[in-house]
């Protein structure tokens, strides 16, 4: 590629960067639903028609977020693998770096969620080419998951009968999903019954992790 072509490419990736940074802002204050593609282009300063050059409807600025969310997921769960020493450690930090996720990037998580709710937004990602760009970046946070759950096999702080990690790591995010959910949707009901927010996805990470554990090392695991 000469130079030339090169600025074209990171020009058009900088107008790309800029009108999900506006998505994000304009889906945070207004939700989804209200959320139009004139707010987006006002906030971006960009006309409405070169967004449309970028993203063909609101579903496709919708999953750009997605995806976007996913990659700063994937670091967050890399970092705390790195931050442990054991397999049991280092899931259960993964853990935590979702619910952590949830609460710093609550945009993301809403339309992560949304597009996992919603059928017609994947027929949308098919449509447009975005199916495999969503696929490896959930492949890729997942990823982290299973190096965490290969290394507690292997150091026997969880169990060495686990035969497909990839399947646990999806189980795992399906269960901290729905608690977090849970949390946002039923905290005041479940703050009303004495339990905090807090108190109630810890002690579902806790939970989870009962089911991981070797207990056959006698290894003492962290609270």
């Amino acid at each position: 590629m000469n130079y030339l072509a090169e600025r074209r490419e990171e020009e058009k990736e900088r107008r790309r960067e800029t009108i999900l940074d506006a998505a994000e802002h304009v889906f945070a204050l207004k939700g989804f639903d209200a959320a139009t593609m004139d707010q987006v282009a006002r906030k971006a300063r960009v006309s409405r028609a070169l967004v449309y050059v970028y993203f063909k409807d609101k579903t496709a600025l919708q999953l750009g977020v997605c995806i976007r969310g996913l990659k700063i997921l994937r670091q967050a769960f890399e970092s705390a693998r790195q931050a442990h020493a054991t397999g049991y450690e280092q899931v259960k930090a993964i853990g935590r770096a979702y619910m952590q996720f949830s609460e710093d990037r609550p945009t993301h998580f809403a339309a992560m969620s949304r597009f996992e709710a919603t059928p017609a937004d994947f027929a949308c990602a098919q449509e447009d080419g975005m199916t495999q760009d969503m696929m490896l970046a959930g492949q890729q946070v997942h990823e982290q998951t299973v190096l965490a759950i290969l290394k507690g096999m292997a150091d026997k702080t969880l169990r060495g009968d686990i035969d497909d990690p990839m399947r646990v790591s999806i189980t795992l995010w399906a269960f901290s999903h729905g608690t977090i959910q849970l949390a946002q949707t039923k905290g005041p009901f479940i703050e009303g019954m004495g339990i905090s927010k807090a108190n109630f996805m810890e002690e579902a990470l806790n939970l989870a992790m009962q089911s991981l554990i070797n207990r056959n090392t006698g290894v003492s695991h962290e609270s």
